[in-house]
C-alpha cells in the first residue's frame, strides 16, 4: 500500500515504515505529524484518487530529525565583464518516518451518502 502526498508544494510518494526527505517542517523531533493532503491512495490494486484531494484518509509520521542538505555552488558570471560570484547553498530538511496510513472507514461513507440522499429529497 501506498500513497501520495503533498507537502511543502511537492508531491511525495510514501510508504508505511519508509523514511522520507522533506522541506523544512516546523515540528520538533519525535513529535507526531499528519499529512492531510493526500492526492492518491493504492491498496492491493485498488486506486482511489482526488479530486484534489482524498476525502478521509491520513497519512501520519514521527519526525526523526533535522538537518541540511549537501552544499550545492551557485555560481554567477557575465563574460567580457570580470563578474564573478561564488555563492553556496545547503537546504535544510527534515527525515520524516512513516508510520501509518489511515484510510476512510466504510461506515463513515454509508453515513455520508445517506444524509446527501436524505438532503436531495429535502430540497425537492
Amino acid at each position: 500500500m501506498y500513497a501520495i502526498i503533498e507537502s511543502c508544494g511537492k508531491q511525495y510518494k510514501v510508504q508505511e515504515g519508509e523514511v522520507v526527505f522533506f522541506e523544512k517542517l516546523d515540528a520538533e523531533e519525535g513529535k507526531k505529524v499528519t499529512f492531510d493532503k493526500v492526492i492518491l491512495v493504492s491498496e492491493e490494486g485498488k486506486v482511489q484518487v482526488g479530486n484534489p484531494y482524498v476525502k478521509g484518509v491520513k497519512v501520519e509520521g514521527k519526525v526523526v530529525s533535522h538537518g541540511k542538505a549537501k552544499k550545492i555552488i551557485v555560481f554567477k558570471m557575465k563574460p567580457k565583464k570580470n563578474y564573478r560570484r561564488k555563492q553556496g547553498h545547503r537546504q535544510p530538511y527534515t527525515k520524516v518516518e512513516i508510520t501509518s496510513i489511515k484510510l476512510a472507514s466504510k461506515k463513515a461513507e454509508t453515513a455520508e451518502s445517506k444524509e446527501t440522499k436524505t438532503t436531495e429529497k429535502v430540497k425537492a
